[in-house]
């Protein structure tokens, strides 16, 4: 039997897929995208092959989180020159930047290498219940 290589499927179809994060834990949310985003859920899977799928995730704002993490993590940016190093608590985080916490979270699952920006781009975050991607006909995924 013959190993099919993935890049000879000339037919690849990309899925569109709908998540609702309302009342999600916010690490098992982001590992189930990211594994979706990765494509690891289908048989011929190929780490070299970009045949990803998209995620449009809804109330990307309203997950959950354990113990008192909405106080205690902390989010780091650097400028690169001293003393401006950033800090902002989930809290804070989420008022600024509603999409951003998800969004990180699953970008420091996927693997460090030149296609994890191509995989992200992938994801598509709203923070409201409609979205606009209704074209592509997108199927809900119940996680």
């Amino acid at each position: 039997m013959k190993t099919i290589n993935p890049k000879q499927l000339e037919t690849i179809e990309r899925k569109w897929y709908v998540v609702d994060a309302k009342w999600q834990t916010l690490g098992r949310l982001a590992t189930k995208i990211a594994v979706i985003l990765r494509w690891k859920n289908k048989v011929n899977f190929a780490t070299y092959v970009d045949n990803w799928d998209y995620v449009i995730v809804l109330n990307c704002d309203q997950f959950n989180v354990t113990w008192n993490k909405m106080n205690d993590k902390m989010y780091y940016t650097h400028s690169g020159f001293l003393g401006w190093l950033k800090e902002a608590n989930l809290t804070d985080l989420l008022e600024k930047k509603p999409t951003k916490a998800l969004e990180l979270a699953v970008s420091w699952m996927l693997p460090k290498n030149k296609l994890r920006a191509d995989m992200i781009s992938r994801l598509k975050l709203v923070t409201w219940v409609e979205h606009k991607f209704g074209a592509q006909n997108p199927q809900e995924l119940k996680l």
